[in-house]
């Protein structure tokens, strides 16, 4: 299986031209089987990598998910990290800021949720709903209490495209490793998969009215989201654009991503000390006979 990933990968500075860009592709499985089969390879290499990672200890893998209401990123983390130890990984959904998280900048409250060396952390949407829906929405803006000089100079986003640039660059510099998704959806696949959810009891608990008023603004949120691919995007930090009318698919694009981006850390298990290596040929003298070995 061969994805042509650089396709799917925001360059620096790049226009990623989203009403132009396809949500959905020829897929590269010929069937549900074969999917099944792709993905459960990607999940085992996954585990295995992620267990190396965590031995190894110098790095810490961040991924970011963003996209519209039912692009499918709720499953795409599901499928593609089943198989990945539970200890190694953390998951964080960021839903509307608290009193408390409002009283510091707008990325304190994800701080809180970065990944440790050796561990993947997962943002189910993020730091960047603060250049997405607050952008869509600036009422928002006016609830964070920042002084009026600094939110109406014109300025304001500029500023936070630098300020996230500027915060992944940190953690770069510090062993963490960012890959971003944007899970591309069309609108006419988001309004059958809205439907689908109020035709079955068990997705009626994911629609709401406010999901259907959103989608009046679906093309604020194309220029905002094409903004910010475009300015965010880094060679340390890239965005990728996936198509994502096909979840199966995507989930294949997302878990090759996530693959290669590990493969590419050189990560090993830590080598044993030669008085180490005695220690533990002491000890297994000792098991090996049952009497020491108590």
């Amino acid at each position: 299986m061969k994805f042509d990933l650089d396709a799917f990968r925001i360059q620096p500075g790049q226009n990623p031209g989203l009403t132009k860009r396809q949500t959905r592709i020829e897929p590269v499985y010929s069937s549900k089987e074969e999917y099944r089969e792709l993905l459960a390879r990607h999940v085992t290499e996954l585990s295995r990598l992620q267990q190396i990672l965590y031995a190894d200890n110098r790095y810490s893998l961040l991924l970011i998910f963003q996209a519209m209401d039912a692009a499918g990123k709720d499953s795409a983390i599901r499928h593609v990290m089943s198989g990945v130890n539970p200890q190694g990984c953390q998951v964080y959904s960021f839903k509307h800021p608290s009193p408390t998280e409002l009283e510091h900048d707008f990325l304190w409250r994800s701080n809180c949720g970065l990944p440790e060396r050796g561990r993947i952390g997962i943002f189910n949407r993020s730091y960047y709903e603060e250049v997405l829906i607050v952008r869509v929405h600036p009422e928002i803006l006016e609830m964070q209490n920042i002084p009026h000089d600094l939110t109406h100079n014109g300025k304001v986003w500029e500023h936070r495209y630098r300020s996230i640039v500027d915060h992944e660059r940190h953690l770069h510099c510090n062993g963490t490793r960012i890959v971003k998704f944007y899970l591309h959806l069309s609108k006419e696949e988001q309004r059958k998969r809205f439907l689908e959810r109020i035709d079955d009891p068990d997705k009626n608990w994911k629609f709401s009215t406010a999901d259907l008023e959103e989608r009046k603004f679906w093309d604020k949120y194309m220029d905002a989201y094409e903004t910010c691919l475009q300015k965010t995007s880094t060679t340390d930090a890239p965005w990728y654009a996936v198509p994502a009318d096909d979840k199966k698919n995507a989930r294949l694009i997302v878990s090759r991503i996530v693959l290669d981006t590990l493969a590419s850390l050189s990560l090993k298990y830590p080598e044993s000390s030669p008085e180490r290596r005695k220690e533990l040929l002491d000890i297994r003298k000792r098991l090996e006979n049952p009497e020491n070995g108590k």
